[in-house]
């Protein structure tokens, strides 16, 4: 189960790409590869497009090396999780707004794809509650994710996150606060 929809398979594949136009083509591309389902087909902050897929991993794997062989120059990341954490999608539709439980942590990446590949291995890593994961819009193309727990959880998912965006090299930041305020996990103009 991946927490967005029982009846869609756990593995999941993602393209991020600098061309909206390329994008359109990538994504019938990665359908017409293979028998997957699309999840999210937009397009996102500053001028690019990303394209997701569900499937079994072969199908997944063979959905993603289609959009690749289309997407060419365009595609600025990509990723292929064979079993996403089922807190990925209600992180990513904001469904997952729990209470904060004594640290916040942040982790702040230039790429879609990057980000949900580190959300996901932090929250597989520790005992933390994805809260909410912002992709790209309104952000100048970057994304960050939003995760609770106590301290040293926090901690250990907030340096899982970081080591697999840091291998792409997109990591921006990151941050672990111990007691944050109430009034910071509201956004005020």
């Amino acid at each position: 189960m991946n927490g967005f929809d029982p009846h869609i398979p756990p593995s999941v594949g993602m393209i991020e790409l600098s061309s909206i136009a390329r994008g359109f083509q990538t994504a019938d591309a990665m359908l017409k590869a293979s028998d997957v389902i699309l999840l999210m087909n937009r397009t996102i902050c500053s001028g690019k497009y990303i394209a997701l897929v569900a499937g079994d991993v072969a199908a997944v794997e063979s959905s993603v090396a289609g959009g690749l062989e289309i997407a060419q120059e365009s595609a600025i990341d990509d990723l292929i999780i064979p079993n996403v954490h089922p807190a990925i999608f209600p992180a990513i539709t904001a469904t997952n707004m729990s209470a904060q439980k004594g640290a916040m942590g942040i982790v702040e990446s230039f790429s879609v794809c990057s980000l949900i590949e580190g959300a996901d291995a932090a929250a597989k890593a520790s005992q933390i509650d994805l809260m909410e994961m912002r992709l790209a819009m309104a952000l100048g193309g970057k994304a960050f994710v939003t995760f609770t727990g106590d301290v040293a959880a926090v901690e250990a998912a907030v340096d899982a996150a970081s080591a697999v965006i840091s291998r792409k090299g997109l990591l921006v930041n990151r941050v672990v606060i111990p007691r944050p305020r109430d009034e910071i996990l509201n956004e005020t103009i």
